[in-house]
């Protein structure tokens, strides 16, 4: 079965980094599309990165390019969103997608 679990979310300060992990099982991860979206409160969850299987076609959001980076470990089944100079407006439930699934969403909260 399909399994998606997010890691490393947390409280930072702005201007803080932090690192999203996903771990996934249960399908074929190297070939796979994978996205990490985002929801904040009130707000529509929204992509913020997206890597093909081999990594070599990569989007981001407007809002975070220059900032995020999107990576996967293909042998390990992970990927990873290195966030950098983080803003409050960063603030939401990150989640890790794969084509058809979610994972259950880990909480970044960037504030002073």
């Amino acid at each position: 079965q399909v399994r998606l679990v997010e890691s490393g979310g947390g409280l930072v300060q702005p201007g803080g980094s932090l690192r999203l992990s996903c771990a996934a099982s249960g399908f074929t991860f190297g070939s796979a599309l994978m996205s990490w979206y985002r929801q904040a409160p009130g707000k529509e969850r929204e992509l913020v990165a997206r890597s093909s299987g081999s990594g070599g076609m990569i989007t981001y959001a407007d809002s975070v390019k220059g900032r995020f980076t999107i990576s996967r470990d293909n042998a390990n089944k992970m990927m990873y969103l290195q966030m950098n100079s983080l803003k409050p407006e960063d603030t939401a439930v990150y989640y890790c997608r794969s084509p058809n699934y979610w994972g259950q969403g880990t909480q970044v909260t960037v504030s002073s």
